[in-house]
């Protein structure tokens, strides 16, 4: 029979495979991102989230905080590497007020984590006082990581368009939150289980939200494509009467009249 460590242990590493999809899960987007040379209507606030939550987490999983969690490190350390190259990518092909408004936010969540890792190293002495800390902030910031799309879902509400939530992303928050809330349920661990039992919620919603809207984006989309293609119709169209000669008359003069 399997021990509970060891059962811990086999979930946690799947619990790595499933994060580091969900970390991998926007990819696509910011492909398209670089294909097109922007933006358009993305939002950074999911990654800048992330970012903030995965440091907490790498600084939760430390042996100085919470001995054991090596699993919750090596997961946390590559999202730390995923989410900066995301918002390198979105800071290239952002506008200036974008790009300084991201800027200006790492700066705040790595002033904040450095404030946080002096203080809870200088003013605790245990683990136990450590983990507690450092453990009640992660919940705040899981919350938010899981919580950023909902900027997103407002805008899918709004436009009837699922077109800037991706599927994947979505999808992969929903795996992520159940793995890891069972990870925390076979050796409980209250700072784990809160966050990740909200998050599978809010996978849910997001899915949900999804196939309300998908034959609607579906419809906006095929509608878009059919004026793009009436457009180019038109200005072909156009190119091609101007490039017509005028007709002439057998003395060589123009044989429009004049009005």
């Amino acid at each position: 029979m399997v021990s509970p460590d060891a059962l811990r242990t086999i979930v946690g590493i799947l619990g790595n495979i499933i994060s580091f999809i969900l970390f991998l899960s926007p990819m696509p987007t910011f492909i398209q991102i670089w294909k097109r040379k922007s933006v358009e209507q993305y939002s950074a606030v999911p990654y800048l989230a992330t970012l903030i939550n995965c440091l907490v987490w790498t600084l939760y999983g430390l042996p100085f905080i919470h001995p054991g969690s090596i699993l919750v490190v090596t997961i946390n350390g590559s999202g730390l590497v995923i989410e900066c190259t995301y918002l390198i990518i979105f800071l290239i092909f952002s506008d200036k007020k974008k790009r300084i408004k991201v800027v200006l936010v790492v700066l705040a969540e790595l002033v904040f984590i450095s404030i946080l890792t002096l203080l809870t190293l200088t003013l605790t002495h245990s683990h136990k006082k450590r983990s507690t800390i450092v453990g009640t902030i992660c919940i705040l910031f899981n919350i938010m990581m899981y919580a950023a799309p909902l900027a997103v879902m407002k805008l899918v509400i709004t436009t009837k368009s699922v077109e800037f939530m991706p599927f994947f992303l979505s999808f992969a928050s929903l795996l992520n939150g159940i793995t890891w809330t069972t990870y925390a349920l076979i050796k409980f661990d209250p700072f784990i289980t809160i966050p990740n039992g909200l998050g599978t919620f809010f996978g849910v919603a997001q899915l949900i939200l999804y196939a309300t809207y998908y034959k609607s984006t579906q419809r906006i989309l095929a509608e878009r494509k059919t004026k793009q293609v009436n457009l180019s119709e038109v200005v072909v169209a156009d190119e091609e009467e101007l490039k017509k000669p005028c007709g002439r008359g057998q003395n060589g003069h123009s044989t429009l009249n004049n009005h």
